[in-house]
Parts: C-alpha cells; structure tokens; sequence
C-alpha cells in the first residue's frame, strides 16, 4: 500500500478532522441557533436523480485493458496509486509537500479558524482594566466658586465590565456564519489538493505521451531519410522521377518541423510540474517516463448520484458558503431590534499612590442600556432584504455547481466509454500496420519488392502507433477526470 509523507499525512489528517470537528459542532451550533431570529439552516436536499446519465455502461473494454465500473470500490484519498507508477506517485507527494497554493490555502483556513474563535468570545463579559496617573490644577470657579486653584497628583486604578444580551441570536448568528465560513475553507482546502494532484497525474501521463510521441516520429525521420537515399539512387538510374525525392523530402521537413512543436509540449510540462511543487524550472528534476510505465486502472469506483453532493468539495463549499448566507438573514434581522448591554464599573482613586487602597477613594457604579433603533433611513430594512438576496444568490451558484458536478461525471463515463472505442479501433490499426510490414517483409525477401515499399509501410505502422499512443494516453486522463470528478475521496461522504 501506498504510504503518504509524513507532511501529507498531517495535512490529510487535518481535513479529515475537520470534518470531525463539523459533526461535532453541528449540535452545539443548534443550541445555539434554537432561539435566534432568522431561519434555521437546513441542508439542500440530494438529487432525485437515478444515474448521471441515461444509458448506464458498466464496463468499457479495449486491447488495452477493461475498466468496470464498481460500487464496492471506494475512492481513496491517494487515488493516484491506482495507476502503478512510483514516478506519478513521487510526483504527487513532491507537490502536496510543496505547493504554494495549498501553503496559501492552510494559511487562509488557520486565519478562519482563527476568526472563529475570536468571534465566539462575544459570548463572554468583556473586562477592560485601567490605570493612569496625572498631576492637575484644578480651578473652583469652574463650579462657581472663588477660591484659588489646586496643583494636585490623582491616581487612578479601575476596571469595567460589559455584557450584551444576545436576546435576538445576532451574535449567535454571526459566529453560526463565522462557523460556516471556516468550513467553507476547509472544503476550498481538500478541493485544493483533488485540482492539484490531478493536475499532476495529468502532467506525468502528458509528458510520458510527448515523450513516446517523439521517439516514434524520429524514427519515421529514420525511415524517410532512407527512403530518399533510395529514391535518390533510383533517380540516379532513371527508374524514378525527381519529383518523388521532393516529395518525399517535403514529407521529412513536415516530420521535423513536428519535432519542436512535441518537445516545446513535453517542456511546458515540465515546467508545470515545477510550478505544481513549488520549484523553479531548473531546480525540476525529470525522471524518464514512457506511458508504458503508467498502469490502467481497471476497477473504477462507482458511486451514486445522490452521495456525490455529500463527497464532492466544491459541491461542500457552496453549501457551506449557502449556510453563511442563511446565518447572515439572522444577523441582519436582530439588528431591527432593541439591543440590551449590562455594564459595571469600579475603582480606586487616590491624590498619594500609597493610598490607592484608602476606602475613600473608592468608585463603582452598576448600569443597563437599552440601544433601540428608530429611524435609519430605511438602511435596516434593506440590509436584510439585501441579506435574503443574498441567500436566493446563493442557492442558485449552490445549484450551478452541483449541476456542473453532474455533467463531470457524466462527461468523464462518456468519454470513458469512447475512449475505449477509440483504443480498440487505434489498436487494430497498428496491428493491420503490423501484418502490412510482415507481409511486405515477406515479399521483400521472395524478391517480388523493393526495399523502399517496406520503408513505407514501416512510416505507416508508425503513424498508426503515434495515433495509439495518443488514444491511450487520452484513456489515461480521461480515468484521471472521473477520480477528481467523484470528489477524490478526501471527504468521508456526510
């Protein structure tokens, strides 16, 4: 079994903690929220779809390999391994060890969390200390009084406690959103890392597939470089034309400029895949790689329509984003109401430091306010109507993003199923190639052709090969495309 890296195992184990921890704060959240104004958030209901599209295909066979779909098959959090390439697997770990993105995204999740937890302590009294020391000159006719003023030092030593009475559930409602908030980041995090090791896993099958792509054309370069010698030799004879040389040299030009154009392709990957771990281009070592080496996943999990709304990250993340919308209805409907707050004061005040403690210098005083809104103009009112706009704002990009979940899903088994199609009719073209450049082999050596017809029969079994290798390699990715588009199993389905 694969084993992760002990930095990825913290940051995975994170995640999944943080789903432990939203289990365990839903029923403290609805104590919470049990008699406060505002509607009480409910989850969007699942689906009432069967399947993700009409005509269900479970299994998708091709010369390369059969792929079944499998509803004992879970997704893992290390999907990847599925396809049995240490170099992928090593490539994967490079990046979610050293990806700026994901440090940027841990970053604003601990800034979340953080929020949250200093929002909560509007639960709390909120208790101030004070001390100052002045020296005055203080003037009696300010009261009235003549008599000559006072130079006077004063000490003073005090504290103050407050409370609001959170009668309306605003606060509570505001750390309900504070709450909400930090779970959405918790899913934008493990959405973060599914897009990154798939851009990964991408990459490796893409650079793999330029870099077979580029040894077969140069060995068609090969091949029709030695067709122009020998078509140079017949012409030389007079049992060819010139122009066969030409076109054959404008065939070899044709392959050439085709080089470039692949290695500049495998190169940006490359680069992408320094970019992804968080390296300089030249700092990115890249290991030789052929899609040989890339196993093709056969079992492939299948899971329901209705369970991927409670697996899938993005879909988490805009119910999460939903709930932060609903909360804040609440808030903006408490603030229409009279707020109390309860205050106390105390203190010690003293012309002579040393008696700071004297019982004549003592202050206190208890009080309770009461804060009712009046006339603001309207601003109240359309602040929570803006905040209901909100809600319905989010439950339509809530719905968006669960449909376009669904035509993933159902783009990927599609393609699937046509890749394979693909393969199946790709691979009969190299083999009918194949047996095209026996048989003329064959015939060659019976003495019936020449040397120059198994040349091109050999360019044509290797354009049939390059044809192949970018079916399969579409295969590859497209198997890739479902894993991510099932959720990539980060998040324990809830």
């Amino acid at each position: 079994m694969f084993i992760l890296p002990p930095v990825e195992r913290r940051r995975v184990g994170r995640a999944r903690r943080c789903i432990v921890w939203r289990t365990a704060l839903a029923p403290c959240v609805f104590l919470l929220v049990s008699c406060a104004v505002g509607p009480n958030f409910s989850r969007p209901p699942t689906p009432h779809v069967e399947r993700y599209v009409k005509t269900d295909q479970q299994s998708f066979a091709a010369p390369g390999g059969v792929q079944t779909l499998s509803p004992a098959v879970q997704v893992r959090d290390d999907w990847w391994t599925a396809f049995g390439c240490d170099v992928i697997d090593a490539a994967v770990d490079e990046s979610l060890t050293g990806n700026a993105t994901l440090e940027r995204g841990e970053a604003t999740l601990r800034r979340s969390d953080d929020l949250l937890r200093a929002g909560a302590g509007i639960f709390y009294p909120q208790i101030d200390a004070q001390a100052s020391a002045s020296r005055q000159r203080y003037s009696p006719l300010r009261t009235g009084i003549e008599s000559a003023p006072s130079i006077f030092n004063l000490f003073t030593l005090s504290a103050t406690i407050s409370y609001t009475l959170d009668i309306w559930g605003g606060e509570r409602r505001q750390v309900e959103a504070l709450a909400a908030q930090a779970e959405s980041q918790h899913y934008a995090l493990a959405a973060t890392y599914l897009t990154l090791a798939a851009n990964v896993v991408n990459a490796m099958i893409a650079r793999a597939a330029y870099s077979d792509e580029i040894a077969a054309t140069r060995e068609m370069i090969g091949l029709v470089r030695e067709q122009i010698r020998i078509t140079q030799a017949q012409v030389t004879a007079g049992t060819s034309a010139w122009s066969a040389v030409l076109s054959l040299q404008n065939e070899l030009a044709t392959l050439e400029a085709s080089v470039p154009g692949l290695e500049q392709r495998r190169a940006e990957a490359e680069h992408l895949l320094a970019l992804l771990a968080g390296m300089y281009p030249e700092q990115w070592s890249a290991p030789a790689m052929s899609l040989r080496d890339i196993a093709l996943p056969g079992v492939l999990p299948q899971t329901l329509p209705s369970s991927l709304v409670r697996r899938r990250p993005d879909i988490l993340q805009a119910e999460a984003v939903l709930h932060v919308a609903s909360a804040n209805i609440g808030v903006a409907t408490a603030a229409l109401f009279p707020q109390i707050t309860l205050s106390a004061s105390g203190g010690l005040d003293s012309a002579v430091l040393h008696s700071l403690g004297n019982v004549s210098g003592q202050v206190w005083s208890v009080g309770a306010g009461v804060t009712a809104p009046l006339f603001h103009g309207g601003a109240l009112w359309f602040q929570r109507k803006a905040a209901i706009d909100a809600y319905a704002e989010s439950q339509a990009a809530y719905r968006e993003v669960v449909l376009a979940a669904f035509a993933q899903v159902a783009d990927t088994l599609r393609a699937l199923e046509h890749d394979a199609q693909t393969v199946d009719a790709q691979t009969r073209a190299v083999q009918s190639a194949a047996e095209a450049l026996r048989l003329i082999k064959e015939s060659y050596r019976a003495g019936t052709v020449g040397y120059l017809q198994i040349l091109i029969a050999d360019g044509q079994y290797h354009q049939a090969r390059i044809a192949w290798l970018q079916a399969s390699a579409q295969r590859l990715q497209d198997t890739v495309a479902l894993y991510a588009a099932l959720g990539g199993g980060l998040v324990p389905e809830s």
